[in-house]
């Protein structure tokens, strides 16, 4: 069988939704889908961010919608991709962006400090966000026999270099186990599910995190683009024997 297409990574005729794509990673994401023939829905909590991403896709010759609900809510969800269903199709990818480096509400905080309070607000949009969001298109991928789940989790997910963040790594580890039962379980439908694991990408300037970033092979902290690049690899038809897996997008950075 030929999987190969004139074109590779071409997403034409497919629906990406690509949650909190207002800016950073999610923006270059929905906007490089977009560019390779995907109709994206552009999902944050700001109507101003998600229109802004839309046109600019539209502006490159793309077709995008703009579509507002909040991750951890699992009636906003299932109302708004169902909206957003309407307009654009039934999804085929989902990019689990919602949630990141933006998600520890609370900051650096030892555990013994944390509130349980701290806890239930980070694994909300962290874990029940990519839930909620994957419950919803997985009827719409099995009913079609194909789709692609893509979470983007956090190397804290697997390491503790960084203290202070057990409540944000905990999530992000749930986040690895879930997609893995995913794969298992609907591997049988042709739908992959897949994490991406990301390194140093915050622009803090950090004598610590200078220090990180000085140690890494590749000598700089990644790019939104970066992200953009492995998403839009595993969203494709080229990838589709490549499933369950936690993939490490950090520089060559090593250790725990």
């Amino acid at each position: 069988m030929d999987i190969f297409s004139d074109r590779l990574f071409d997403l034409t005729g497919k629906v990406s939704l690509v949650t909190g794509a207002g800016q950073n990673a999610g923006r270059a994401i929905a906007r490089l889908l977009g560019r390779q023939g995907s109709v994206v829905i552009v999902n944050d909590l700001k109507l101003a961010s998600a229109e802004s991403v839309a046109d600019e896709i539209e502006k490159a010759g793309g077709r995008a919608i703009p579509q507002i609900f909040d991750v951890t809510d699992a009636r906003a969800v299932a109302e708004g991709v169902g909206a957003a269903a309407t307009k654009a199709g039934p999804v085929d990818i989902l990019v689990n962006n919602a949630g990141g480096g933006g998600a520890m509400p609370l900051g650096q905080k030892p555990f013994l400090d944390l509130s349980l309070d701290a806890w239930e607000r980070t694994f909300a949009v962290n874990l029940y966000g990519m839930v909620n969001c994957s419950h919803e298109v997985l009827r719409m991928m099995k009913d079609r026999n194909w789709g692609r789940i893509i979470t983007i989790s956090s190397g804290l997910a697997v390491h503790s270099q960084v203290m202070g963040y057990s409540h944000y790594g905990a999530a992000k580890a749930a986040q690895l186990s879930l997609m893995r039962h995913i794969a298992v379980e609907f591997g049988p439908n042709n739908i992959t599910a897949n994490a991406v694991v990301l390194g140093q990408i915050s622009d803090s300037n950090d004598e610590a995190v200078k220090a990180m970033i000085a140690g890494l092979p590749m000598r700089r902290r990644g790019a939104p683009e970066d992200i953009a690049a492995l998403c839009l690899f595993l969203a494709s038809r080229e990838a589709g024997w490549l499933t369950g897996q936690s993939i490490h997008l950090n520089g060559g950075q090593y250790g725990t």
